[in-house]
């Protein structure tokens, strides 16, 4: 009982957090095709509304990328477009900014090389690891292409969300991933657990399952299973069974908290304290199976008064 009443004073004060930036490329390049064109324009488009409308993002934070059939509503969708928009996003993210990276379209893998479609020379899973090497902040990418699993590896890291749309390089159909993950990201029904925020965990869960239940209806063979990579190790776990992922996931949140002071450093640092302690109370929450019920239930209380004490800190200095 005194458990759950400590974790019941937590989930309590969902404080204010500091102004952390929030930033969002969404890249598709060469179409295929007018069908394939006009289906990117609705997915770009719906994503740009659910990311500003939705969960707050600064419209001049949220760049478009466009194939090269679109006259207007983005940037040409090439390698020198997206290198340029990383360069300049490398100046101006800190350690608590987040960066989502969508890719939508087109993907090859020919056993060696997996590569992006953009317009012009391709971008290989290789290059984008050059590319996001060393950039600040937490990085979520959500490779929605048929091609999408060999850029796990090379692209998982600390503060890094990898998804790709894909479990296995046999996996080579058209997805339709991408089309779920769009409803996911507009609808309220994504927040799982109805703490009036979402989670890119939520947004993943919601997606794969949809996209289990669109096979499911048609009674067609499942062609593609998404995974992901919060910790780092490479390891691609699907939603429904993360294993030792999640704890990232979970506690990255697509709409911004409350603002504070921005200059405040103290208050800053209490929280990047907090979500510490929340990565930490899931890495936890993975271990409960094997571990000795009384020595888990110390440790998760520890770590929930710690936790509701950082909480009161961010409260009381907001």
């Amino acid at each position: 009982m005194r458990l759950l009443a400590i974790v019941a004073c937590v989930m309590a004060m969902a404080a204010d957090a500091a102004a952390e930036q929030r930033y969002a490329l969404v890249i598709s390049g060469a179409s295929g095709g007018q069908k394939y064109a006009e289906q990117m324009s609705e997915w770009r488009n719906g994503i740009r509304a659910a990311l500003v409308d939705r969960y707050g993002f600064a419209s001049d934070h949220v760049r478009l990328f466009v194939d090269e059939s679109v006259k207007t509503g983005g940037e040409p969708g090439t390698a020198q477009n997206v290198r340029a928009a990383l360069a300049t996003l490398r100046k101006q993210m800190g350690a608590d900014d987040v960066l989502l990276i969508i890719l939508l379209g087109h993907g090859t893998y020919d056993g060696d090389a997996a590569k992006f479609n953009l317009v012009g020379p391709d971008l290989t899973a290789a290059d984008w690891a050059a590319l996001l090497k060393g950039l600040p902040g937490r990085l979520v990418l959500v490779n929605t292409t048929a091609a999408s699993f060999p850029f796990l590896e090379p692209l998982s890291g600390p503060n890094r969300i990898i998804i790709t749309a894909t479990d296995s390089p046999a996996q080579k159909y058209a997805t339709v991933f991408p089309d779920y993950f769009v409803k996911a990201l507009s609808e309220a029904s994504t927040d799982l657990d109805k703490n009036g925020r979402t989670s890119i965990f939520e947004v993943l869960a919601a997606t794969s399952l949809a996209v289990r239940q669109h096979y499911e209806k048609r009674g067609q063979l499942l062609t593609e299973r998404a995974v992901f990579d919060d910790n780092g190790d490479r390891v691609g776990r699907e939603a429904e069974a993360p294993g030792p992922d999640g704890g990232l996931a979970r506690t990255l949140y697509l709409d911004a908290e409350l603002p504070a002071s921005a200059d405040n450093p103290e208050l800053a640092a209490l929280i990047r304290r907090r979500r510490e302690l929340e990565a930490e109370a899931e890495a936890l929450k993975a271990k409960k199976a094997s571990m000795p019920v009384p020595v888990w239930e110390a440790e998760y209380e520890k770590l929930m008064l710690e936790l509701a004490r950082v909480s009161r800190e961010i409260k009381m200095k907001s």
